[in-house]
């Protein structure tokens, strides 16, 4: 799985099982976003829409729960 961490002046760093990895900016999807769980295909790379959401979701219900605890 990669997760894109963040874009620094153009360069994309990526999180990935094996380590950070560092991509030109103009080789992601044009609406990736910070987060975003993404995927290479035959074709490049894509945001996989449905796993970045699971994702998301976690985090904020993890995010819920420390913030109900007293």
């Amino acid at each position: 799985m990669w997760i894109l961490d963040r874009i620094e002046g153009g360069i994309a760093v990526i999180e990935t099982e094996e380590g950070r990895l560092e991509l030109p900016r103009q080789q992601l999807p044009p609406d990736v976003r910070e987060g975003d769980v993404l995927v290479q295909t035959g074709s490049g790379i894509r945001v996989d829409a449905a796993e970045t959401s699971r994702r998301r979701e976690k985090i904020a219900e993890r995010y819920r729960r420390l913030r109900s605890k007293p």
